[in-house]
Order: structure tokens, then C-alpha cells, then sequence
């Protein structure tokens, strides 16, 4: 959430901007409240409906699973969607939009061994976990690059 809080806070020194030149321009109290709040919540608005991009793969031998949030839900609570048995090495570029949580798991079926989870945005890594044993899942958590 740090990121977010330091996304919203250019709007709220624009906003703070306005109300002291509001005071010195003569406007009413009022209005220059009511033109703050519009101004910060156009700043909030902008950060959660911008959209991005992630590539997430994931690597190991005897995979059971992949789940991953491909963008549907909401932020706090997005829908993860499942590949049964991918053949590795797996790779998927979704879209999400705003705060939404960059998400993939790495399931090991019981044969399978070390695996591992990655999220790339814009050719950066931003997320890589690995995991060895056949009951251990490898889960890559992001923070949205658009948050911060």
C-alpha cells in the first residue's frame, strides 16, 4: 500500500496547491473544498483504472497446477485462473488494471520437484519465488507497478 499512498500524494499537493491559491483568490470555502475532493478523487480514479502488463512463468518438472490472476474479479479479491497440468517451462502475459495484485502459483503434482514462479513487467522481474519438494508451491505475490 506504500506504493499507492505515494501515487495519490502528487494529487494531494496539487490539491493543497489549490486550496492556498483558493484562499488568496477570494473563492468560497465551499467551492474550493468541493474542487479539492474532485481533484483527488479524479487522481484516485486515474491510478485504478489504469491498466498494465505482467508476464508470469513458471518453470519445474511434474506440475500439477498454475493458477494466476488473469484480471477478472476485483483488486482485493481477484478470480485465479487454473491450467491443469501445464507443460513447463509455461509462460501467460495478462492485463490488469490498476492496484490489482499480480498473482501466479505453482502447483508440484507428487512426482514433481524444485519450482519456480516469476512476474515480469517491462522486462523487469519484479516478483521470483522457487520451491523444492513435491508439496511445496512456488507463489509469486506483486505489488501492481502502477501503484507506486
Amino acid at each position: 500500500m506504500k506504493r499507492s499512498v505515494r501515487t495519490v500524494l502528487p494529487a494531494l499537493a496539487a490539491v493543497l496547491a489549490a486550496l492556498t491559491a483558493s484562499g488568496c483568490s477570494g473563492e468560497a470555502p465551499a467551492a474550493a473544498g468541493d474542487r479539492a475532493a474532485d481533484e483527488i478523487t479524479d487522481g484516485v480514479d486515474r491510478v485504478f483504472d489504469e491498466k498494465y502488463e505482467v508476464t508470469y512463468e513458471v518453470s519445474g518438472d511434474g506440475m500439477e497446477a498454475v493458477e494466476f490472476n488473469a484480471g477478472r474479479g476485483t483488486a482485493t479479491e481477484p478470480e485465479l485462473d487454473t491450467v491443469e497440468k501445464p507443460e513447463t517451462p509455461w509462460r501467460k502475459t495478462v492485463e490488469l488494471k490498476g492496484v490489482a495484485a499480480p498473482t501466479v502459483l505453482a502447483v508440484p503434482g507428487p512426482g514433481g520437484s524444485e519450482v519456480t514462479c516469476t512476474i515480469t513487467h517491462e522486462g523487469e522481474v519484479i516478483e521470483e519465488q522457487t520451491s523444492e519438494g513435491a508439496t511445496a508451491p512456488a507463489s509469486c505475490v506483486a505489488l501492481s507497478p502502477v501503484a507506486g
